[in-house]
């Protein structure tokens, strides 16, 4: 038996303590007595000293000594680890847990007990206590030791049972028949069957309706075992090894929450006026500054200006060529209007309105200056009109060396640019009115050029290609930006009034919404009309724009653009436009808004012109 080391600890303080007390009155001895017996006090102080230190070591080889009196001190009750049963395996008595039980080797207990008392180890028997055990005891055949606490388990009956089960390799329990047929499954009833049927696979408990035959052979091959075998091979060859759960969705929650048509008005929802004069295709359009007059041209070779209010046709102008475009300036101070003719393009006075206007622009037009710029490049030459000219309205005439299909105005009304599809590095020239003078902005293009647009505040000049919408500087010359359209082939272009926003329209059925100061990509992409887009067009004064297709039909959208540049523009289509007629594939050419009022204008190939308010 081994003492622990509190035990051993306190038996050697109180000998080395008693060892101290002798010596002390071995010393007191000593100094009472006289110097002659020193020697001999001496040395009978070491032979008591040395009897001492054996009788030390003798009962430090004696462990029963040191456990009496540890017991008697700390008076540690010894504690029956199977007083109490317990069937749970993990409810043990020692509490020291799954650790190896040499550690406690060099103690007297072998572990703690729940209330955290020490389970000491029960007394080692010699082989003659074991057989005079094993003699005496009836039950001795059937107990083992505990290793965890050292104590002796007497073994039940069940037990007992439990083993020999296990030695024989069956089951451990005597009473389980693994032949025993049991009814588990029952039929499903009628509303049972409905609702496992209104339940989606995914939430079924059982993935099969039970079924019930009068013998084995009645019963079919399972429905499901082919689809269910494809579905597996399916699992193992794709190997997603997860489980996609379904997500419930309302269509309805699906819809972006826009408000009312009728919370967004005014805007044009009813045909007007109809404009008839032309007999061939109408492919430009364009609204005088202050919105008295309109100008429309044609297939049919004549430039027509029109009253709004009335619908009648104040004047018209023949030329010797169709009309591809017409533009009227933005100078509310002069009454001009650019015409392109195939390769030219005519200046013209309407010589309508205000008569001071029109004297005023006269006078402008009559001091021709030296074309400076026409001389040096022989590229753009200016002339004056001749007599008969003159008196149906044409001031000067720009002839460009291939055909012009676009002219377009800045906003104070002194230069306008002009695009040539077909002519390469020189499709777009600005034109200054006043000077007379015609430049080349760029040495090199990329791409064929199909619209160009002035920035309505800044220097900036968008030039449209086919798949690209490039921004340039012209200050700094240099090119600032570069839209990606995401569309096959650009067909119009048409920029917000405060210029952080642009639309454009393609021929792939596409109107892309762009802000400047966001994202070089769309912010919006709609696909609401059946054919190509022709035109698109901003609102002045209203949140409006619209675009016009060869689907017969103008849609107008609401497009708010806030000041604040967290929030986003609110974009809702509020009124499909009909009354064109859609002539040889051909629907609606051009389209523009009134200059002040919620209405806009319309041409196609119809030969008309409908006004919407």
């Amino acid at each position: 038996m081994e003492k622990t080391p509190e035990a051993a600890s306190d038996s050697e303080s109180s000998v080395y303590s008693d060892l101290e007390e002798e010596e002390d009155a071995n010393t007191s001895d000593d100094a009472s007595s006289s110097n002659e017996q020193e020697s001999a006090d001496s040395n009978n102080d070491k032979d008591s000293e040395n009897e001492n230190l054996k009788d030390h070591h003798e009962d430090q080889r004696n462990g029963e000594y040191f456990l009496k009196k540890n017991s008697e001190e700390k008076k540690v009750e010894q504690v029956e680890e199977y007083a109490v049963d317990s069937s749970d395996e993990e409810d043990l008595r020692n509490t020291v847990g799954n650790i190896p039980l040499r550690w406690y080797d060099e103690y007297p207990h072998i572990g703690y007990d729940l209330e955290g008392k020490k389970i000491l180890k029960p007394m080692n028997s010699d082989e003659l206590d074991q057989f005079l055990k094993k003699m005496d005891d009836p039950n001795y055949w059937r107990t083992v030791r505990d290793n965890t606490t050292g104590q002796d388990v007497i073994l039940t009956d069940n037990d007992l049972e439990l083993i020999q089960q296990i030695q024989k390799g069956r089951y451990p329990d005597s009473s389980y028949d693994p032949y025993e047929v049991r009814e588990v499954i029952y039929n499903f009833a009628t509303e049972q069957e409905e609702k496992w049927r209104s339940k989606e696979p995914e939430e079924r408990k059982t993935n099969f309706i039970p079924q019930k035959f009068s013998c084995l052979r009645m019963v079919p091959m399972y429905a499901d075992l082919i689809k269910e075998r494809f579905e597996r091979c399916l699992d193992l060859y794709l190997c997603p090894r997860e489980r996609k759960m379904r997500v419930k969705i309302n269509p309805e929650e699906l819809i972006p929450k826009l408000p009312k048509p009728k919370d967004l008005q005014p805007f044009p929802t009813v045909e007007s006026i109809v404009y008839l004069g032309h007999t061939d295709i109408v492919r430009s359009i364009t609204v005088e500054p202050v919105g008295q007059f309109l100008a429309s041209g044609g297939d049919d070779m004549t430039v027509k200006f029109w009253e709004v209010l009335t619908g009648r046709c104040m004047k018209t102008i023949h030329f010797n060529g169709k009309v591809k475009n017409v533009a009227w300036c933005p100078n509310t101070s002069v009454c001009l209007i650019a015409v392109a003719v195939e390769e030219k393009v005519y200046i013209i006075n309407p010589g309508l309105g205000d008569k001071l206007v029109i004297s005023n622009t006269d006078s402008l037009l009559q001091t021709p200056l030296e074309d400076v710029g026409a001389q040096k490049q022989q590229i753009i030459s200016w002339s004056t009109a001749d007599n008969e000219q003159w008196t149906q309205g044409i001031r000067c005439t720009v002839v460009h060396p291939r055909d012009v299909h676009q002219i377009t105005w800045h906003s104070k009304g002194d230069y306008f640019a002009t695009v040539m599809m077909e002519a390469g590095n020189q499709s777009v020239i600005i034109h200054q009115l006043s000077k007379r003078h015609s430049q080349l902005p760029f040495q090199r293009l990329k791409g064929n050029v199909q619209k160009v647009l002035f920035h309505p505040l800044r220097p900036y000049f968008f030039v449209a290609t086919q798949q690209y919408v490039r921004v340039y500087n012209l200050l700094k010359q240099e090119i600032s930006k570069k839209l990606l359209t995401n569309c096959k082939w650009v067909s119009s272009l048409a920029i917000h009034p405060k210029g952080d926003n642009i639309i454009i329209g393609s021929y792939d059925k596409r109107l892309s919404w762009f802000d400047l100061d966001l994202s070089t990509k769309p912010y919006k992409t709609m696909r609401h009309h059946k054919k190509a887009l022709r035109q698109v067009a901003f609102h002045r004064r209203y949140p409006l724009f619209a675009s016009a297709s060869d689907d017969g039909t103008v849609i107008v959208s609401h497009g708010m653009v806030y000041n604040d540049l967290l929030q986003n523009p609110l974009i809702v289509p509020v009124k499909i436009l009909r009354g064109h007629k859609v002539t040889q594939d051909l629907g609606v050419f051009d389209c523009c808004f009134h200059p002040y009022q919620p209405w806009i204008f319309s041409s196609g190939a119809d030969a008309t012109v409908r006004l919407f308010t």
